[in-house]
C-alpha cells in the first residue's frame, strides 16, 4: 500500500495540542480593522481549537497525525 500524502496547505495552517485537538489561527484579522470594534480585534488574537465537526474534516488531510 502506499503511503498518503499530506495536504501542504493544511499542515501549514492547522497543528495539534497535546490532548489531539486542532489548533488553527483565528479568521477575520486581514484587512478592515476599522469597521470592527476594539474587543472584537482583541478576542481575535492569537489562536483557537477547531469545532468537532470542522476536525473531523481537516484530519482527514493530515493523514498521519
Amino acid at each position: 500500500m502506499t503511503k498518503l500524502k499530506t495536504k501542504s496547505g493544511a499542515k501549514k495552517r492547522f497543528s495539534f495540542t497535546a490532548s489531539g485537538k486542532i489548533k488553527c489561527n483565528q479568521a477575520g484579522k486581514r484587512h478592515g480593522m476599522v469597521k470592527r470594534s476594539k474587543r472584537q480585534i482583541r478576542e481575535h488574537r492569537g489562536s483557537t481549537t477547531l469545532c468537532k465537526p470542522d476536525a473531523t474534516i481537516v484530519k482527514q488531510f493530515l493523514p498521519y497525525h
